[in-house]
């Protein structure tokens, strides 16, 4: 049964914010182990997986040719306004569950499903095109003999099927998830081990390509590329030519084709997020995450830009393999044993990149299952303090999407839930940089203060609601949005949540207009100029209005600088990216949901913890009411006593 009556409790359950006091922050059923070193291990082999081996190659040769290192460069810094953001929320609320936990706190429920339940399908889905990348390159090593061996005995000539069952994958997916269950201390050894030889290998190529690349390779000339492409395309004669790679030099395919390279670069920084999920098994949560996250994106872009730059200098971009970069570049220079070395690299990056997707999934299912909103029975934990039904029932649909389908169609899907938390994420910051002071005093003060309690100690899931009630009980002039007063109140609040609202729904609008009327747009065709004018100017008086507004003077380990500027950029490159998703990928996405909803509707919101302690709180005030005239001050129940499930964490 529902706890929220009619249809306007109803609407409420759907706003209702998790509840988290201060003692609740450092309390946790998980094992606290984990250092600042093991976050950023972790961090790095997430980010820094087979990408750095494959992707350069293919960006620099049919996009931005050696101005790959601008894209690296430009995509780094749109990442990092992601990791920033993940960064500041780590420091404030350190318990597990991500962007899913985030948005909970901020939002409300409904939000907070909707961003848990894609992490499990993107988690889900590179989990599982990691394990077949891993079996791919091992059996390359092979000489491709169990690839025939299967192929030619378990063949499968469905649609949507792999072409064969892969028992490589499964096989590794099962034994790195009873790893993972047997305890996070073992998996993070193992995680650092392989990273430390997944750097210890790109620094040998960075080594090599500044020793042995020529700086000529940046300045190519465009009729060197007309004649290779003459010879390629065994044509007669070198007029009315026009090269496949560009015009030659640093920016062989202009601004635009840099641009290109960044947006697909962007990509290959995603994996930090994971570093989020670890809040309640880390030693100091609140210093440890930020410097974790925000180190690892460092290494990460050193790496992409170091390999990208060494692998442009030892060989003409023009000449790159697309699919293997490396050994063809040794090759060129004449150390072709290295690509040994660069296969071995390529296994443990791709087998940190595993770990990496396996870690967080089964702690995503572990939060929400504890909140009620998944079956209760993923959230039960080990003697050894692992969420170990969670991380059995992940690693079983892991496996079993790697031995059965052809992840290629689902890959994209793992961009849409990734994008959208980091959406989030980034306006949950800012939501939260604004709320009213009392707001912070709960968050940060006193034990028995709770995070998202109203003033006078007034437990309110309701946020959302209070917000339309000042925005409709006080009228908004002119001289009260641009002059508020000097510290934050209700109203203040409410204006920033009613701005990051338009500021959403103009970003959404104009990505579209952007990626589908780029042409109209660049034709200056007048209803496109129109729209966009207007697209802008919303968007515009939005974050202006912002600004005017004033900031929680409360200070946390780790804050988000220039603020609200680097959230809303943040929420503008992320949903660009979203809009540029296929037709196909967005139906994909509306199965899932559908298939999403139906487990809310039909089991989260008749079992989350929030709505059962709302309904006790309601009856808890009504028995305290008939007997609060004769108790004294020092026999009043606080609200710790009244809400706060005490959680024991035994030492590792």
């Amino acid at each position: 049964m529902i706890h929220c009556g009619p249809m306007l409790s109803f609407t409420r359950c759907l706003i209702r914010r998790k509840i988290i006091t201060q003692s609740g922050l450092e309390e946790s059923k998980l094992c606290r182990c984990l250092t600042t070193i093991d976050l950023i291990a972790l961090g790095v082999g997430s980010t820094l997986g087979a990408g750095v081996y494959v992707l350069a190659g293919e960006v620099a040769k049919w996009d931005s040719g050696p101005s790959i290192i601008i894209s690296f460069l430009i995509a780094a810094l749109a990442s990092v306004m992601a990791g920033l953001c993940y960064a500041e929320f780590g420091a404030r609320v350190p318990k597990t569950g991500s962007a899913y936990l985030y948005s909970y706190v901020t939002v409300g429920e409904l939000c907070a499903f909707i961003t848990g339940w894609n992490l499990i399908l993107s988690y889900v889905i590179g989990t599982s095109s990691v394990a077949r990348a891993w079996s791919g390159t091992f059996d390359e090593l092979l000489g491709k003999q169990i690839g025939n061996f299967f192929g030619t005995y378990f063949r499968m000539n469905s649609p949507g099927l792999a072409e064969y069952p892969d028992f490589f994958a499964v096989c590794l997916i099962l034994i790195l998830s009873g790893l993972l269950s047997f305890g996070v201390k073992e998996s993070a050894w193992v995680t650092k081990v392989f990273t430390a030889i997944n750097i210890v290998v790109l620094s040998f190529v960075m080594i090599t390509g500044f020793v042995k690349g020529d700086p000529e390779n940046w300045k190519i000339s465009e009729e060197s590329l007309i004649n290779f492409t003459v010879i390629t395309s065994n044509l007669s004669s070198a007029e009315n030519v026009t090269s496949i790679f560009g015009v030659g030099g640093f920016t062989p395919y202009g601004l635009n084709g840099t641009l290109a390279g960044a947006a697909t670069c962007f990509y290959a920084f995603v994996g930090f997020d994971c570093i989020a999920t670890t809040g309640e098994e880390v030693k100091n949560p609140q210093k440890a995450i930020p410097i974790g996250i925000v180190t690892s994106l460092l290494v990460c872009f050193l790496a992409y830009f170091g390999v990208s730059a060494a692998l442009t200098l030892m060989m003409p971009y023009y000449l790159l393999d697309a699919r293997s970069p490396l050994p063809v570049a040794f090759e060129y220079v004449g150390w072709g044993p290295a690509k040994y070395l660069v296969a071995v690299g390529s296994l443990c990056a791709l087998s940190t990149s595993l770990l990496g997707s396996m870690f967080p999934l089964p702690r995503i299912m572990f939060a929400m299952a504890r909140d009620g909103l998944l079956f209760k029975f993923l959230g039960k934990v080990s003697k050894r303090q692992s969420p170990v039904t969670a991380t059995m029932a992940s690693g079983v649909i892991s496996a079993v999407m790697a031995f059965f389908f052809d992840l290629k169609a689902l890959v994209d899907m793992m961009s849409i839930g990734t994008l959208l938390a980091y959406t989030l994420v980034a306006a949950c910051v800012l939501l939260l940089r604004y709320q009213p002071t009392s707001f912070y005093k709960q968050n940060n003060c006193s034990d028995g203060e709770n995070l998202t309690a109203e003033e006078d100690g007034e437990l309110d899931g309701n946020a959302s609601e209070s917000h339309l009630t000042v925005l409709k009980e006080q009228d908004l002039s002119c001289s009260l949005l641009l002059n508020p007063s000097v510290v934050p109140t209700e109203q203040t609040s409410a204006v920033v949540h009613g701005c990051v609202g338009f500021i959403t729904v103009t970003v959404c609008a104009l990505s579209a207009l952007i990626t589908y009327g780029n042409e109209a747009i660049l034709s200056l065709v007048p209803w496109s100029i129109g729209l966009l004018a207007i697209f802008l100017l919303v968007f515009g008086v939005a974050v202006f209005i912002i600004t005017k507004q004033p900031q929680s003077q409360t200070r946390v380990v780790f804050m988000v600088p220039l603020l609200p500027y680097l959230p809303v950029l943040s929420i503008f490159v992320n949903v660009y990216l979203m809009m540029q998703l296929s037709g196909g990928t967005w139906i994909r996405f509306s199965i899932w949901m559908i298939f999403g909803f139906a487990i809310y509707f039909g089991y989260g919101i008749r079992h989350s913890v929030e709505g059962q302690q709302d309904n006790e709180s309601v009856q808890s005030e009504t028995e305290n009411t008939k007997n609060i005239e004769g108790m004294d001050d020092n026999d009043m129940p606080t609200e710790l006593d009244q809400f706060i499930r005490h959680e024991k964490t035994s030492e590792c």
